[in-house]
């Protein structure tokens, strides 16, 4: 529900839908081979997950938003951790349902900067039609509501249909199936990399061009601005009247883990500020580039507004 900030003005409501996790971040030299060992030289564990990780992004680049996190975490010590730290980081956890055991993402990052990534998630750990129907009434209020789409059709499909008119939806990811369609029929904002383009669009999306065509199809299912990663190129954004590449920059890569999350932080908090969409893409580019610079993809976002609300110039933008 809308609230107000110290001054006055009116504060937007926007609620996550998606995953929360205990992220523990492993730096080695080399991958040992079968039957060897390493030396882990860096070890973090905090709170993780997709949808964890952009409401946390989306606090650091709009202090004045805290974002609702509708995510399940276990009845173990991992999930009083993550719970905490999601109070720390200004989440509200209201709608964070306790059960079963904490989600592990174990993401194993080498001297090269190439990342392994080994996920545990049980069942219990997925949203269900349930847990949406007692977030109705933060996501009937909301003025953005993310749906991460690594959740059961049918509880994005109960938290979609939740949504007043008027308010905006931001998919995240793919899914296929007959929610597909009613999903982005009803979707104001559209983010996926190039493997998930073609699972929603059925566009293999190998270049510029690939994702153009494919960004096009997916405009016309109903969304307004549609984003997609493309391979060793950049982001596109594409809009009814207009599209943009943002090349990859030349930070150095750490660790991309997190970009994609840190991408939509960025693209919500460009909504929230009313941008145009080639504003939206420089600051969503800015977030991702922030964070593929540390280990472990987690979100520090709260410096970009210290360097310029895009964190890019001209010379780092393509124009199409």
């Amino acid at each position: 529900m809308t609230g107000a900030t110290d001054d006055g003005a009116a504060r937007p409501s926007v609620v996550v839908v998606g995953h929360a996790a205990r992220d523990l971040v492993l730096r080695i030299g080399e991958l040992p081979g079968a039957g060897a060992s390493t030396t882990v030289e860096e070890r973090i564990e905090r709170l993780g997950g997709k949808g964890a990780n952009i409401a946390v992004g989306l606090r650091q680049l709009e202090p004045h938003v805290a974002p609702i996190l509708v995510a399940v975490l276990g009845q173990d010590a991992a999930g009083d951790m993550a719970l905490r730290e999601a109070v720390e980081a200004g989440i509200d956890i209201r709608l964070v349902v306790r059960r079963g055991t904490t989600a592990l993402l174990v993401d194993v990052v080498d001297d090269h900067h190439e990342r392994r990534l080994l996920e545990h998630m049980t069942e219990e750990s997925l949203l269900t039609v349930d847990d949406i129907r007692a977030a109705e009434d933060e996501l009937s209020t909301a003025d953005v509501v993310v749906l991460q789409l690594q959740q059961p059709a049918d509880a994005l499909l109960a938290a979609a249909r939740s949504v007043r008119r008027g308010a905006r939806i931001v998919l995240d990811g793919a899914i296929e199936g007959e929610a597909r369609d009613e999903l982005l029929a009803l979707a104001t904002v559209v983010r996926a990399d190039a493997e998930e383009a073609a699972i929603l669009g059925g566009t293999q999306v190998a270049g510029v061009d690939d994702a153009l065509r494919a960004a096009r199809e997916l405009l016309a299912k109903g969304p307004s601005l549609v984003a997609l990663s493309v391979p060793d190129a950049g982001d596109l954004l594409v809009w009814r009247d207009g599209h943009e590449l943002f090349p990859h920059g030349d930070a150095p890569v750490v660790d991309p883990t997190g970009a994609g999350d840190a991408f939509v932080a960025g693209l919500v908090a460009g909504l929230l500020r009313g941008l145009d969409p080639q504003q939206i893409g420089q600051l969503a580019k800015a977030a991702a580039t922030s964070t593929v610079q540390r280990l472990g993809g987690h979100p520090e976002l709260g410096e970009l507004d210290d360097e310029g609300e895009d964190g890019t110039t001209d010379a780092d933008r393509t124009h199409r």
